[in-house]
């Protein structure tokens, strides 16, 4: 899974998929196995392979296309897609090896952003009709509809694999629960967080119900509080700010990509995260009650 390195927890993430939809999860468990395939015969770096650095992006990549593409191509798109994007991985991890900056899932974004923007021109691409590019100048805020806390809280955590489904997202939260009892807290902490932050703003309740703001939340806090800790005692109040300024983010990136058609992904939480992480080896004292 995306930031935890534990395989239960992966075989319980693919179930969950698998139980909202068997053609999705098929190509989540193609993804990962090409992912870390393409890792393995690689040769270099095994550690990371066996972390399934390169699984997760190629998982993303794979539901994404299957997703956000249709046709008669459209598993050997999401699979090609898969496979594509481990080797993006693999160049963006030499890029950045010299900083400490992680590559996160930045491939999956710009591969998944560049195949849906190319189906403007190339017909063997065909976009769902769900992705349309919308007009900011009428763009209409539904507020109409009634909150749901519950399904949007829960699916805050099981967005994180486009997942509106309670069950898959309750799947998902054991799952990361097995790989320790501290990371669910934080997940349901950063959903939390997220949900009441981006409600609190004034955000889109069908946003809001669907989730949509609180899945970077959950992936932000578990690298700066969880991940990517440096055994501070105001961890997670770090992580808690940055969940909080995910929302703001979440809604300035989709409203960049309105025009586009495209949807923000995980694009908030891997700014927010790259900003913490940085910050630091500048602003070392900043929030640095360090433990012991």
């Amino acid at each position: 899974m995306i930031l935890i390195d534990n395989p239960i927890t992966g075989l319980i993430i693919l179930v969950a998929i698998m139980i909202s939809d068997i053609s999705l999860g098929i190509v989540a468990l193609l993804s990962a196995m090409i992912g870390t395939w393409i890792g393995y015969i690689g040769g270099k770096d095994k550690v990371a392979v066996n972390q399934g650095i390169f699984g997760y992006n190629s998982v993303l990549a794979g539901i994404a296309l299957f997703l956000f593409l249709g046709g008669e191509l459209q598993w050997v798109i999401a699979l090609v897609g898969a496979a594509v994007v481990t080797l993006i991985t693999a160049a963006m991890m030499y890029v950045l090896s010299s900083t400490v900056v992680p590559v996160l899932t930045l491939p999956y974004i710009m591969l998944t952003w560049t195949t849906v923007l190319s189906s403007y021109h190339l017909k063997t691409f065909h976009l769902s009709p769900e992705l349309v590019p919308q007009d900011l100048i009428h763009l209409n805020l539904d507020q109409g509809e009634n909150v749901q806390w519950l399904n949007g809280l829960m699916d805050g955590i099981g967005q994180v694999y486009f997942q509106e489904n309670m069950w898959s997202s309750v799947l998902i939260l054991i799952g990361i629960c097995w790989a320790g009892w501290r990371l669910a807290l934080y997940a349901v902490i950063g959903t939390l967080i997220a949900w009441l932050t981006a409600y609190g703003l004034g955000a889109e309740i069908t946003s809001l119900n669907l989730g949509l703001y609180g899945f970077n939340g959950v992936l932000t806090i578990l690298a700066v509080s969880g991940i990517y800790s440096t055994g501070r005692r105001l961890e997670l109040l770090r992580g808690m700010i940055a969940v909080f300024l995910t929302v703001p983010v979440t809604a300035g990136v989709t409203t960049w990509l309105n025009p586009y058609g495209l949807t923000s992904l995980t694009l908030p939480f891997v700014l927010v995260t790259w900003l913490f992480i940085t910050t630091e080896q500048i602003l070392p004292e900043l929030l640095a009650n360090k433990s012991g």
